[in-house]
């Protein structure tokens, strides 16, 4: 990591294996480490979350029958974790969405 990458600052979750499967695990490191050199991804990978608030979005990792999610929120110090979680339906459930809102408010409490 050079001094000018984010560092990533993690509320929740981890990623290792398992339950990720070594490539899921590979490609979140990836993603991950495009988003601490200041790179801004898009769909496919990433969708903002504006439910959860500003600056918030989701990293989109396909595994082997299953669909990781990691919430993340891009600060200009840092990118904060505020989730790692399997989705298992189309709409994000409601209490990852609160619990990443409490997780980032006293974050920056």
């Amino acid at each position: 990591m050079s001094s000018t990458d984010k560092p990533l600052v993690w509320l929740h979750g981890e990623v290792k294996s398992p339950p990720l499967s070594t490539a899921a695990r590979i490609e979140a490191g990836v993603l991950l480490r495009r988003l601490q050199k200041g790179e801004s991804l898009s769909l496919p990978h990433s969708r903002p979350m504006p439910d959860i608030g500003p600056r918030c979005h989701e990293l989109r990792i396909t595994d082997e029958g299953r669909t990781w999610r990691i919430i993340y929120r891009t600060d200009m110090d840092a990118v904060v974790i505020a989730e790692v979680f399997s989705k298992t339906t189309r709409q994000t459930p409601r209490h990852v969405i609160e619990s990443c809102q409490r997780r980032l408010r006293q974050y920056d409490e």
